[in-house]
């Protein structure tokens, strides 16, 4: 791990002069990721974890509900199917009774799933699998109640070792500590068997209701379109804004140097020729400054020559605010996710220098799981718009390898700027 800190001139940050366009992935319930912006994946907080458990076990409750409803519908929709086969004037409309019922079944189970176990699922499943779902549905509700009940019960005895002393005269403590273990012990692995019943759900769920594969291929489709369209118009804003930075800036330094080297010739005294020659000698220098500038901000030839580490240190040398670098990777990931860090990183500390008063700033580039993340907090104002122009435009150089791109600015700040990309 190695920090840097620095302090200087910072230069505004342009889009990415490649421009990398890969299949969209598309997660298990068939939603592409870059669809949107997620969260990326960092340590939750104790009251995040406890929220998290208590939405899981609402969620159980409610599902070992309709896991009655469904075992109930089930048993019904066999018989009524059956007596249907006697009459078959009726069959058509018993089937179509069937499927709108256990599509109402259904619709309850993904409102479920989307608000207690974090899953979304597709709305465009088949009938059939639909009723396949609540055939091998409700085995696993009722699963869930049994594993709470566990979990109430390991509880209360492990609560023996707080309580029992107040509320009872204890005669054997011995057994009474004995017991308060093993109740904290199954208590334990019941509350592990509500994780793996909520993974069975998810993964039940992923089955059944997920998209099939010309949905999948069509989403697929869709996204890339739009992508492309996105990508296109990021190359002509880097186009435009390298053309301003020259226009407005190297273009005049030049024309300047032109205009005083006219008049040094013209001029018939030696001495003020002499200082023409020096003023255009300095508008000189200053012209390959900018020209460095421009250069730099389309692409740092360190990042090729000397690596991430070394771009992200001259990054926050030249930062107008203090900045504080944090690396904790060992190896540097691929050039794509490489340049893609870079530009994330170089934008959030932009748009901080430009439109914060911020007095410092926090860059911390690790690895985790095999994404590389990057984060950058400063203590400024906050309230800065995810839809903005920059921020937006990270976002899509972020989602088209595969990333995820997270804003949080409350007002009053502080705001923290994420970036998740696969290191592979």
């Amino acid at each position: 791990m190695r920090e840097t800190v620095g302090r200087g001139r910072f230069p505004h940050t342009e889009v990415h002069r490649k421009v990398f366009l890969k299949h969209t992935a598309v997660d298990p319930c068939g939603f592409p990721q870059c669809a949107g912006l997620r969260a990326p994946a960092t340590l939750p907080t104790v009251t995040a974890q406890v929220r998290s458990g208590l939405r899981l076990v609402l969620g159980l409750v409610l599902g070992a509900l309709l896991a009655a409803a469904e075992l109930l519908f089930v048993v019904l929709a066999l018989v009524v199917a059956g007596l249907a086969q006697l009459h078959p004037r009726t069959r058509r409309t018993v089937r179509g009774a069937i499927r709108a019922a256990g599509r109402r079944l259904v619709e309850c189970e993904r409102a479920r799933l989307g608000a207690y176990l974090g899953m979304r699922c597709t709305h465009s499943y088949a009938d059939g699998r639909a009723l396949l779902y609540l055939a091998a549905r409700w085995p696993l509700g009722l699963l869930g109640v049994v594993v709470l009940l566990c979990a109430l019960l390991g509880g209360g005895y492990g609560s023996g070792i707080v309580f029992g002393w107040i509320l009872t005269d204890v005669e054997h403590p011995g057994a009474l500590l004995f017991s308060s273990l093993a109740g904290l012990v199954f208590f334990f692995m019941a509350a592990h068997g509500l994780v793996g019943v909520g993974a069975l759900e998810r993964g039940l769920a992923r089955h059944f209701l997920g998209p099939g594969p010309e949905e999948e291929l069509r989403r697929r489709i869709d996204e890339l379109f739009t992508s492309r369209a996105e990508v296109v118009e990021a190359v002509h804003e880097e186009r435009r804004r390298i053309e301003r930075d020259l226009h407005d800036g190297v273009q005049q330094r030049i024309v300047s140097v032109g205009i005083l080297l006219a008049r040094s010739r013209r001029s018939r005294e030696p001495t003020h020729s002499q200082a023409l020659v020096e003023q255009a000698y300095t508008e000189s220098r200053l012209a390959l400054a900018e020209l460095r500038e421009v250069a730099w901000r389309v692409y740092p030839a360190t990042l090729d020559d000397e690596g991430l580490r070394a771009a992200l240190e001259t990054l926050v040398e030249r930062s107008d605010v203090p900045a504080k670098l944090d690396y904790r990777m060992a190896v540097d990931p691929r050039p794509s996710v490489a340049a893609v860090v870079y530009f994330v990183v170089a934008e959030a500390v932009t748009n901080t220098v430009k439109h914060t008063s911020a007095t410092r700033i926090e860059v911390v580039i690790e690895e985790d799981d095999g994404m590389v993340r990057a984060r950058v907090e400063d203590d400024g104002s906050g309230g800065a718009d995810a839809r903005g122009g920059g921020l937006t435009g990270l976002a899509r150089r972020t989602a088209a390898l595969d990333g995820r791109f997270e804003v949080r600015s409350p007002l009053g700040g502080p705001t923290v700027i994420t970036a998740e990309l696969p290191c592979d």
